[in-house]
């Protein structure tokens, strides 16, 4: 259970409240940094977990998590300060708030769905983290690159939308087919 990938993952988690701290002090410079490192550091776990043969239960429950709580955290935090539009924040919350309770819904009426991302939520994924990091860079060195952050607001917000409406018909999809 304890292995290095974990260890990775763990240490990403703790990341989370350095980094709310740090851009609750208006150091987005260094809280980019910690975003930076917290990415190297899931591309590294993820890495070493296939190639050491090292998956485990744990880790495949904690890495999404610590994943998770950074973006969440880092939208939530950024809205709070005003680098991001607060609805935004909201929709980025609300979209992982409504897949997560579509999955416990689902597991409730015993029909658990395969955990698999959609490609549109892969996007989603990577556009939401390029605008975090951009807007942390944005913002800790004063760079005037205002037109491609408010590009990249609409195009999390879309994909974001995309993704969860996928995400709810794909949930749909397969009530139906088990209801059958």
């Amino acid at each position: 259970m304890f292995t290095l990938p974990n260890a990775i993952t763990l240490a990403r988690l703790c990341a989370v409240p350095a980094a709310i701290w740090l851009m609750l002090q208006h150091r987005l410079d260094i809280a980019f940094w910690v975003f930076v490192g917290a990415g190297v550091s899931d591309a590294a776990d993820g890495w070493l977990a296939r190639a050491r043969n090292a998956r485990s239960a744990l880790g495949a429950v904690l890495d999404p998590m610590a994943d998770k709580a950074l973006l969440v955290s880092v939208y939530v935090t950024l809205a709070a300060i005003g680098v991001l539009p607060d609805w935004l924040a909201i929709l980025v919350v609300f979209r992982d708030l409504l897949i997560v309770g579509g999955v416990l819904v689902l597991a409730v009426i015993g029909a658990p769905p395969p955990i698999r991302p959609l490609l549109v939520s892969k996007v989603n994924t990577a556009a939401q983290i390029g605008l975090a990091a951009l807007a942390l860079l944005v913002g800790g060195y004063a760079l005037e690159l205002g037109g491609l952050v408010a590009a990249m607001v609409w195009i999390v917000a879309a994909t974001t939308l995309a993704s969860g409406a996928a995400y709810v018909v794909s949930t749909i999809r397969r009530g139906e087919a088990g209801s059958r």
